[in-house]
């Protein structure tokens, strides 16, 4: 790639998952890369080469980038294409903070009027519709004094990363989104990413602005549905003999208009995505005036399940006054240390309301677990976290598998053997139940009579 082009020249607003990982992934693939955050200790730690997450390929490819020249600032120091990717937390309610765009636009805003030439802005933040044009486009027009359109472009690029994925989704993803403002502004990000595919273009889509910012949360309302709906078929499956939820799902999987992923029955959806953007969304239609009898049901069906897993325990053990429970993971899927909304955090408030004692471990989201359970009265003091998971299950009454970390996944009988009360509940299904003679073994969204051939896999 030839330095003289100024198309190579990016910067990246706003360093957590989204932002850290298209900016190394941008670095490593030749581009001149510049990452900037308002939180200084985050900036110190990613120019020492430590990542402030935990992602399966990012360290390395941190290392990598910092040798090509990567660098991150606490100050905004603006490119020929600057991506904001900084967070847009929600409520309960679903009403959405802005204030990290706002001032991420802002700071762009002052930054590029230093800038002579034409400058890109690029939205990946996940925004309500009517945010790109009317926050973060009125203030940085405001702001820079120049005119979009004329000296600045503007695209809403969505991203649709997986967490614990967020490299090779980068690298490889399903499809590119380019809400633009204009064609000079969709034409600019195209040539970028022809550059960072190399011909390996993925399948895109150029729309306007507002399209692609509901394209974004509809894409994630749609996935936590699906992900209900299985859930739902789960709760059926547990109350009848023989019936397994993960046939069911790999039958209605082989159609090609379902499709097999998100169809893997749990104890609900959560992490930092689609809890938010369901919320977001269901904000979205009741301004807008219009129902969401779909979305609605959901989330409804979602914050049931943590329930169905309580009462599977408390039904097998009479009572969990005084009882001691192993949680098997806190991080809301494997392969990250995020606990935003985790299930196992919730589920771990409910045992507690109901005067359980709980031990719990994760291979790596232990210190934010600890961070987030400091900030509940009712949890903290009650929840012990152990080191290994031998040390979790010792003397307890029942152990719960909540994450499908590949560690619980090769548990037999024997590792179970140092409980108090021989009872386990499998919420993922990741037990080989041929292995566990001698233990009660509850695996959700299976009848208790469960004898389909194991050929069935």
């Amino acid at each position: 790639m030839k330095k003289e082009n100024r198309g190579n020249e990016v910067t990246v607003v706003g360093l957590g998952y989204v932002g850290l990982s298209l900016a190394v992934c941008l670095a490593n693939r030749g581009f001149r890369v510049v990452g900037c955050d308002l939180d200084s200790e985050k900036v110190e730690r990613i120019n020492r080469g430590k990542p402030p997450i935990y992602e399966p390929h990012l360290k390395n490819f941190l290392h990598n980038s910092l040798k090509k020249g990567f660098r991150a600032f606490a100050s905004i120091v603006p490119s020929y294409i600057n991506f904001i990717a900084v967070g847009t937390p929600c409520d309960e309610r679903g009403k959405v903070d802005l204030s990290q765009v706002q001032k991420a636009s802002e700071e762009l805003g002052y930054s590029i009027t230093k800038r002579n030439g034409y400058s890109l802005v690029v939205v990946k933040s996940t925004v309500p519709p009517g945010t790109t044009e009317n926050v973060v486009k009125r203030a940085i027009e405001t702001l820079s004094g120049k005119k979009f359109g004329e000296e600045v472009g503007l695209v809403m690029n969505p991203e649709f990363l997986r967490e614990g994925s967020s490299i090779e989704d980068t690298l490889n993803p399903d499809r590119v989104i380019i809400g633009e403002y204009d064609k000079r502004s969709g034409d600019t990000l195209l040539k970028l990413y022809r550059i960072f595919y190399s011909g390996k273009m993925p399948q895109f889509l150029r729309t306007n602005i507002v399209n692609a910012e509901l394209i974004k949360y509809a894409n994630n309302a749609f996935l936590a549905t699906k992900v209900s709906f299985i859930n739902m078929i789960a709760n059926l499956c547990q109350k009848i003999p023989a019936a397994n939820v993960d046939v069911v799902a790999k039958g209605i999987g082989m159609d090609r208009r379902i499709g097999k992923q998100f169809l893997r029955a749990g104890p609900g959806w959560s992490g930092s995505c689609l809890p938010k953007d369901t919320r977001a969304l269901k904000s979205i239609f009741s301004d807008a005036g219009v129902e969401s009898p779909v979305l609605d049901g959901a989330i409804r069906m979602n914050e049931l399940q943590p329930l169905k897993v309580l009462e599977l325990i408390k039904t097998s053990l009479g009572t969990l006054k005084g009882k001691r429970v192993a949680v098997l993971g806190l991080s809301f899927k494997p392969n990250t240390d995020d606990v935003r909304d985790s299930v196992s955090i919730k589920l771990i408030k409910l045992l507690v309301e109901k005067g359980a004692e709980v031990c719990a471990y994760d291979p790596v989201a232990i210190e934010n677990a600890k961070m987030t359970v400091q900030n509940q009265n009712n949890v903290h003091g009650r929840i012990h976290f152990a080191s290994s998971v031998g040390a979790a299950l010792e003397d307890a009454d029942c152990c719960v598998v909540v994450t499908e970390w590949e560690e619980f996944g090769r548990l037999d009988a024997k590792d179970f053997s140092r409980m108090r009360n021989n009872l386990v509940v499998d919420t993922r299904r990741i037990l080989n139940s041929s292995d566990f003679d001698g233990v009660k073994l509850i695996s959700v969204g299976v009848g208790s009579m469960d004898t389909f051939a194991k050929g069935e896999n």
